[in-house]
């Protein structure tokens, strides 16, 4: 129900946007989240998007390089990724639900994408 794009590799410094489109229209009236996983490490945070895309929240390592959005109209959203560090590299993951008390956790959403592999060079 969720399709996740735009990963690929880019040397540090660069940017990459991430896509997340979701099948059906239902999407407009759900909370929106992007987690990673990086090799060898576990599943984190990264950023969170209310349905009305009037509140966000982000991880700390990523605050003020990263920016959540979405595209209700296209049932689509989005995480621009600005100013990569080696240590962004990760699969990406899109994730969704209706109601979602605490954003961070990754238990709040029961609808994932398939992921996307975001690779950051030297």
């Amino acid at each position: 129900q969720l399709l996740e794009s735009g990963g690929g590799l880019v040397q540090a410094g660069g940017s990459l946007r991430l896509s997340c489109a979701a099948s059906e229209r239902t999407f407009s009236t759900y909370a929106v989240a992007w987690f990673r996983r990086g090799p060898g490490k576990e599943r984190e945070f990264v950023a969170a998007i209310s349905w009305s895309g009037n509140s966000t929240l982000y991880a700390d390592s990523v605050k003020g390089r990263f920016t959540i959005s979405r595209d209700n109209t296209k049932n689509t959203g989005y995480l621009q990724m600005t100013s990569l560090k080696p240590e962004d590299t990760a699969v990406y993951y899109c994730a969704a639900d209706l109601v979602v008390p605490r954003p961070q956790s990754a238990r709040e959403y029961d609808i994932w994408g398939q992921g996307t592999q975001v690779t950051v060079s030297l």
